[in-house]
């Protein structure tokens, strides 16, 4: 199985989801999209494949999004994308391209649905909270 990641080393939610994937036995294809950008296309697919849009896919909080105006519910698809293929770093992460499909993996559990295999426990949340307990179950399940 093969799965890709785009990946922002400096994130502590794309870090926490690399390493599940890493834990699960799987050495996924790491984009650091920081580095390479993003293409019109790439964009387009990807958030197609995921169910985002430029607006649900835009980072908010630690990116230039306020600076740049474009927290305007005026600002169209468009605008947010040429935004984004300028400033790679608006594209919230991590989006994790696996057989199972394309996810914003925010917060990072949500990874666990793309795998075919858990990590076994415990694993953590890049706060502390537990994704999964020592007996690699989710927290409340039976």
């Amino acid at each position: 199985m093969t799965i890709a990641i785009h990946h922002n080393p400096d994130c502590g939610t794309s870090r926490n989801v690399l390493e599940i994937i890493r834990a699960s036995g799987i050495e996924p294809v790491v984009i650091e999209y920081c580095k390479t950008g993003w293409t019109r296309p790439q964009l387009i697919g990807l958030f197609a494949a995921a169910d985002l849009t430029p607006r649900t896919a835009l980072r908010t909080t630690r990116s230039p999004a306020a600076d740049l105006g474009l927290l305007d519910e005026g600002v169209d698809d468009e605008a947010l994308l040429a935004a984004m293929l300028e400033h790679p770093v608006l594209v919230n992460r991590p989006i994790v391209c696996a057989p199972k499909g394309v996810r914003l993996c925010r917060p990072s559990e949500m990874v666990l649905d793309l795998l075919d295999r858990w990590p076994s426990g415990p694993v953590y949340k890049e706060d502390g909270g537990v994704i999964l307990d020592e007996n690699g179950k989710r927290p409340g399940s039976a």
